[in-house]
């Protein structure tokens, strides 16, 4: 697969507007200001293929991007960023779970954590969705050039115990230090085999 060949398909908020491929999706959920749309452009070596906001909460949208026509990656919509209005939480809530319950297409989930941070309520209650609904998923720790390498373990510990993981991977990663970005295509070769 030929990660320079990566190219923005289409964004959405109804499956009327997905793209109707076969191919194998992983999505990206987290909360808002996780680094998402930094991941994706991180593990695609772009500057701004997927765009990053100033001000989280500006990805609105189901973000669908092709990587040499074998895979999708999809950027979806952060949540629990609290200056959106429950009105808007709500319909990013029903974009995202309309797209995780009914995409037949999506192979895996990489949950997106603040190694910074302890995972938050919103955090909890989407890895019991996952779980809830059976799919594959991996925790990625991001931001983890922001905290010491003698940290780091104490770090991905704590998230560990609060997300109640027992053998699922959790991969450190750095948008930019490229810290977990052979780890992640790992990933995805493997989805692809």
């Amino acid at each position: 697969m030929n990660r320079n060949n990566a190219k923005f398909l289409i964004s959405s908020v109804s499956p009327t507007g997905f793209p109707n491929t076969k191919l194998p999706e992983v999505a990206f959920v987290g909360r808002s200001n996780v680094g998402k749309s930094s991941l994706i452009n991180a593990l695609l070596n772009r500057k701004a293929l997927a765009k990053v906001g100033r001000t989280p909460g500006k990805t609105r949208t189901i973000n669908f991007f092709d990587i040499d026509g074998k895979l999708q990656l999809v950027d979806l919509p952060g949540y629990g960023y609290a200056s959106v209005s429950k009105d808007n939480k709500t319909k990013w809530a029903d974009v995202i779970e309309n797209y995780l319950s009914q995409r037949t297409q999506l192979e895996l989930i990489l949950l997106l954590i603040d190694i910074r941070h302890s995972p938050t309520k919103d955090d909890k209650m989407m890895i019991e969705w996952i779980r809830e609904f059976h799919i594959p998923f991996i925790i990625l720790a991001t931001k983890s050039d922001k905290i010491s390498k003698s940290r780091m373990h104490q770090h991905l510990k704590i998230i560990r115990e609060e997300l109640n993981l027992k053998d699922e991977e959790i991969i450190s990663f750095s948008s930019s230090t490229k810290l977990g970005v052979k780890d992640v295509w790992r990933v995805f070769d493997g989805l692809m085999n």
